[in-house]
């Protein structure tokens, strides 16, 4: 078990190591870019049903990476990581409900799911916030700084004490949306490599 658990210690700081952000050019919010972003927010605003399958790599004590599968529908969401030793771990649930399955026989319950996984796997996953930067999107209750590219597309949000590095996007899609996300503060590290979007 702790040889297993070295590998996989060893297998994610690797993953991390070679994901680290790129430098990419970026700027300062101007105006336009402002505008662009309200924009791209704004057409986006109506969509709360969305499907995306992805590579996902998390830190902390039990985190790890494998294939994530997550779907929204409105506050209803489910978020399932299923890791290379074929293992799925299940996150589900609504605005007062979160279900955490696979950690356990039986199913843990619990009333917010960034305090599920931070107890019972050690990983700070900020879920409800992360749900709107997947997409490119601030929070809209809490300030942030941003930075963008020639395109005016993200680069870079901070917010909530979270850095998000935007590496890519889908460019040719309307609105653009988020390809390669890191989100990072302090030693909590999450990061999403996009295949694929589906917005309903």
């Amino acid at each position: 078990m702790r040889a297993a658990r070295l590998l996989l210690g060893a297998a994610l700081l690797a993953m991390f190591a070679a994901c680290a952000p790129m430098k990419v050019k970026q700027h300062a919010a101007t105006p336009e870019a402002l505008a662009a972003q309200d924009a791209r927010e704004a057409a986006l605003a109506g969509k709360s049903h969305w499907t995306l399958e992805a590579r996902i790599a998390v830190s902390g004590a039990n985190g790890g990476s494998g294939d994530l599968s997550w779907r929204q529908d409105g506050d209803a969401y489910s978020f399932s990581v299923r890791g290379a030793n074929g293992k799925t771990l299940r996150l589900s649930g609504d605005a007062g409900r979160a279900v955490l399955e696979g950690v356990d026989a039986q199913p843990d319950v619990g009333s917010d799911p960034q305090a599920l996984l931070r107890e019972r796997l050690g990983t700070e996953v900020p879920f409800a916030a992360l749900r709107r930067w997947a997409l490119g999107l601030r929070v809209a209750a809490d300030p942030a700084q941003m930075q963008f590219d020639e395109r005016n597309l993200p680069t870079q949000l901070v917010q909530d004490g979270w850095t998000v590095d935007y590496l890519d996007w889908f460019d040719d899609r309307s609105p653009p949306l988020p390809k390669k996300v890191f989100a990072g503060r302090g030693k909590d590290k999450v990061k999403l490599v996009i295949q694929s979007w589906s917005l309903d």
